[in-house]
């Protein structure tokens, strides 16, 4: 179990590395899964604030962590990201690949009008 969690926080860290480098001003749009919810957070790494945020514990989503949920919540950030003025993040997708569940959030954050 230990070598899990090593190994999950050095591709996290390695994902942060690439998204750091290439973030140029924008903020962080960071993704974290679990076996019951999905989150999302907008994240500016110039002041450490979130910005804006979605999870599928809220009542207005519906409840469970399938790609249905997950693409509710990506609408969710999206928009929240759009009232607060934000149109173009950096995509962080952590020691998660980015298929099922990351890439329905994605996906469905990207119709909602965030570029990246």
């Amino acid at each position: 179990m230990a070598d899990t969690a090593r190994l999950e926080k050095r591709r996290r860290a390695r994902v942060r590395k690439q998204i750091m480098r290439s973030a140029n001003g924008r903020p962080r749009l960071s993704v974290f899964r679990s076996n019951k919810y999905i989150y999302a957070q907008v994240i500016d790494d110039t002041t450490g604030v979130t910005v804006a945020s979605a999870s599928s514990i809220e009542k207005t989503v519906a409840s469970g962590a399938n790609q249905n949920v997950a693409t509710e919540v990506g609408k969710l950030v999206a928009q929240r990201a759009a009232e607060k003025g934000i149109k173009s993040v950096v995509f962080d997708r952590g020691p998660y690949l980015y298929h099922g569940r990351v890439k329905a959030l994605a996906d469905a954050a990207r119709e909602g009008g965030l570029e990246f």
